[in-house]
């Protein structure tokens, strides 16, 4: 009874471990959108609806963001003062890395690789799971044909990924799979494309790199799709 005691005491002492988190950090293909952008929709905003109530997701994603100026800009950095052990580092940037005549920005594949190497040793050194993801496939075809867009950065943080020994869902392979199979009209719905006179649009918009809801949606469930298929702590916490 002594011992039980002490037991319980030292719970009621030592400081509880928040729930486990899920940090996002990317472009804005992943990021949260204000009302006023909507349906743009970034897929991290839809990952939640597939997780028990008692994971938190931390979306610290943000538009226009690379490698680079997401370190920077400091936001890096105050992810890793919130990382606990246990917690889970989503990763996926390269849409605007690829931007290399805007300076400040654009990387070089060496550089995007050591970004990226970066947030793999800093997260793990705060035993969190670091997951890299490659990049959304635009919505480009040419005569009906799915053009790549990315410009090597893909490859890049797959060469990464086997190097470090890092776990990777291939987005860019998943999502230009899923777009060849709905085809060039009916990937339309999957974009933020709005007719003239929408309140938030009221020219009208065709995007073919940014998510509607339905888009989002769909990288979401591929997102958790590949975290299944790669065995991760993750699948436990899924509805």
């Amino acid at each position: 009874m002594k011992s039980l005691a002490v037991c319980l005491l030292l719970s009621l002492l030592l400081p509880a471990k928040e729930r486990m988190t899920i940090w996002m950090i990317g472009d804005s293909t992943m990021s949260v959108k204000k009302p006023a952008f909507y349906p743009e929709t970034g897929w991290g905003m839809a990952l939640g609806a597939f997780f028990r109530d008692d994971v938190r997701i931390e979306n610290r994603a943000m538009n226009g963001r690379s490698t680079l100026s997401f370190i920077r800009e400091g936001r890096w950095q105050a992810v890793v003062e919130g990382l606990q052990e246990g917690d889970y580092v989503l990763i996926q940037f390269g849409h605007n890395d690829e931007k290399t005549d805007k300076p400040g920005t654009g990387t070089s594949h060496e550089a995007y690789k050591a970004n990226l190497a970066r947030f793999v040793r800093e997260a793990s050194a705060k035993k969190a799971v670091p997951v890299l993801l490659t990049s959304i496939a635009r919505r480009h075809f040419e005569h009906g044909v799915l053009l790549d867009t990315h410009k090597g950065y893909p490859g890049a943080m797959r060469e990464l990924a086997d190097s470090l020994q890092v776990p990777l869902i291939d987005l860019e392979q998943e999502t230009s799979r899923l777009l060849r199979e709905l085809g060039e009209d009916g990937s339309i719905r999957l974009f933020l494309h709005v007719p003239a006179g929408h309140m938030n649009y009221p020219s009208g918009k065709q995007d073919n790199t940014h998510l509607s809801p339905d888009g989002a949606k769909a990288v979401a469930a591929l997102a958790v799709e590949g975290m299944k298929a790669r065995g991760l702590d993750l699948e436990q916490y899924l509805r």
